[in-house]
């Protein structure tokens, strides 16, 4: 008896604390998302009782008096404080907006964001590595949230997710990996009870991008033409279903909406034109996450470049889709910044910066390049070299040619040589020694200023001999084996050097040759001439 009256005090107690919760101002936020990225629609409410309702954005008093407010495409420009007084009572929640991608990516198969009550569209969701561990979740404004079935496909990475809106007017549908605490992107549906309906992108509209807005009529009926508008303004009359702005910009927020002349043909050719409006749509153009760009640097090798990234994006993200099959997105093993693509095909990527992505590089479309071709700079380029390495080898050859002959002169070559004669060069066969004409005030490079050139055996000495108008137009040599050649001195001996008898000058030098090469080469001449008249 004692028990039972303590459980209904306990009970009556549990009552008045849970009425008092219940009257006391709470800030919450729907859906649950355990980080907010870029392009999340988000919705606070201000719990509790009483019809005063007052708003403050970074403590300034917002005109929103409703106890819900909606807040769509967010940016790091909705970050801030965000307060609620309620009778009296107040209480505060701080946004912070993740200028990043999540880390995978749920986007839709067909069809557009807006689907008529009682229908769906079907999802699909990416991920970069294992499907395990991931969930999906429908949150429904003004309703409640609730789990859904996927149906991975393990081959692909990718899982399947049939999404409703049952009788909520405007859902967030979005993923989870409970393991990791990673999520991924949000696809917002809107229902519409009309028969024409505008659809705009499920995704938020990035800045500079392009957006497509249909204007479509549920049970397939064809649109002869459709007039769009953006609040309430007309913009342009198209004769077909699809208005294409290909460079988005935040000047073309608005509200938007369609106005479609169509008949349903494809049930019968003599269909009645009919014509109808749509529900306005909200279009919002954000500046989204940083992107990064795929350039080729060379040959087959590419960089994932990123001028914005921050501190924490230290590793990169690569991923191919081969040339043949467009539906397939593969994840490369690289997390460098370089890639060796070694197969044609689609290449993108984007950096890895810890609670999320980068936005994708637009697709670079690359083609193997064969081993020769990329050579094929650096064996011209080797080319080129080697040609000029042997040009400035034969110059060098040249000129030491050049200065080996200057040196190689006659002796006497001033005394004897006639005016217009020519020289011819007498090969000496045994070694000799050359003296060379130098200056008598030289005397560190020989006595009496010469400096003898010595030669091996084999080496070859050369006189050059002034021709003359005797036997052959050549000049005998007067001197004999052990002769004292004289050379020339200062100008002043050259008087003195006449005659017999003459003493030798100071400045002359006896040279004393051991053989008188001239002789044997005139005998060898005469030997000749003799046997060649014998002949005769």
């Amino acid at each position: 008896m004692e028990m039972r009256v303590s459980l209904v005090i306990l009970s009556v107690l549990l009552a008045f604390i849970r009425e008092d919760e219940g009257q006391k101002t709470r800030v919450s936020h729907f859906p649950n998302f355990p980080e907010v990225y870029v392009g999340d629609d988000l919705s606070l409410k201000c719990n509790g009782k009483g019809e005063s309702i007052k708003w403050y954005i970074n403590d300034k008093l917002h005109s929103h008096k409703d106890s819900s407010m909606l807040l769509t495409a967010l940016t790091p420009e909705n970050n801030g404080k965000y307060s609620c007084e309620r009778s009296g009572q107040n209480d505060s929640y701080f946004l912070t907006v993740l200028e990043l991608e999540p880390y995978a990516q749920l986007s839709l198969s067909t069809g557009g964001a807006v689907i008529a009550k009682g229908d769906g569209r079907h999802l699909i969701l990416q991920v970069d590595d294992d499907l395990q561990g991931w969930t999906c979740f429908a949150s429904r404004f003004g309703g409640s949230g609730s789990k859904l079935g996927i149906n991975p496909d393990k081959g692909t990475k990718r899982a399947f997710v049939f999404a409703e809106l049952k009788e909520a007017y405007r859902a967030s549908f979005w993923c989870l990996n409970r393991k990791t605490r990673h999520r991924s992107n949000a696809v917002t549906l809107k229902m519409t009870e009309k028969r024409v309906m505008l659809e705009p992108s499920a995704e938020p509209v990035m800045q500079g991008e392009g957006v497509a807005l249909r204007c479509v009529v549920w049970g397939g009926a064809k649109v002869e033409q459709a007039m769009f508008y953006r609040n309430q303004a007309k913009i342009q009359l198209i004769k077909d279903d699809t208005y294409t702005i290909t460079n988005a910009t935040q000047h073309i927020n608005g509200q938007y909406s369609c106005h479609a002349t169509y008949r349903y043909s494809h049930i019968s050719p003599q269909a009645a034109l009919q014509e109808g409006d749509s529900d306005p749509q909200e279009l919002k153009v954000i500046d989204g996450p940083f992107t990064t760009s795929v350039v080729l640097t060379s040959h087959n090798n590419l960089q994932c470049l990123c001028h914005q990234c921050y501190s924490s994006c230290t590793s990169y993200r690569w991923y191919h889709t081969p040339s043949d099959n467009s539906n397939i997105h593969t994840k490369l093993s690289e997390i460098g910044q370089n890639l060796n693509a070694m197969e044609d095909g689609l290449y993108r990527c984007r950096a890895d910066c810890i609670k999320g992505f980068s936005r994708y590089s637009k697709a670079y479309n690359h083609q193997v390049k064969p081993a020769s071709e990329g050579g094929g700079k650096t064996i011209i380029v080797l080319t080129v070299f080697l040609i000029i390495i042997g040009l400035l080898i034969m110059l060098v050859v040249l000129k030491c040619r050049k200065r080996g002959g200057s040196g190689i002169r006659a002796v006497g070559e001033g005394k004897d040589k006639q005016p217009g004669g020519d020289y011819e060069q007498i090969n000496l066969k045994e070694q000799a020694v050359y003296h060379t004409l130098g200056d008598a005030m030289d005397q560190d490079k020989g006595e009496g200023g010469y400096e003898p050139l010595k030669k091996s055996q084999e080496e070859a000495v050369y006189h050059t001999v002034a021709q003359g108008q005797d036997q052959g137009g050549y000049e005998a040599l007067k001197n004999v084996k052990a002769e004292v050649y004289n050379t020339l001195g200062p100008s002043e001996g050259q008087s003195q050097g006449q005659g017999e008898g003459k003493q030798k000058p100071a400045n002359y030098e006896d040279v004393k040759v051991e053989e008188n090469p001239y002789e044997d080469l005139k005998g060898e001449k005469q030997e000749k001439t003799k046997t060649t008249k014998e002949a005769e």
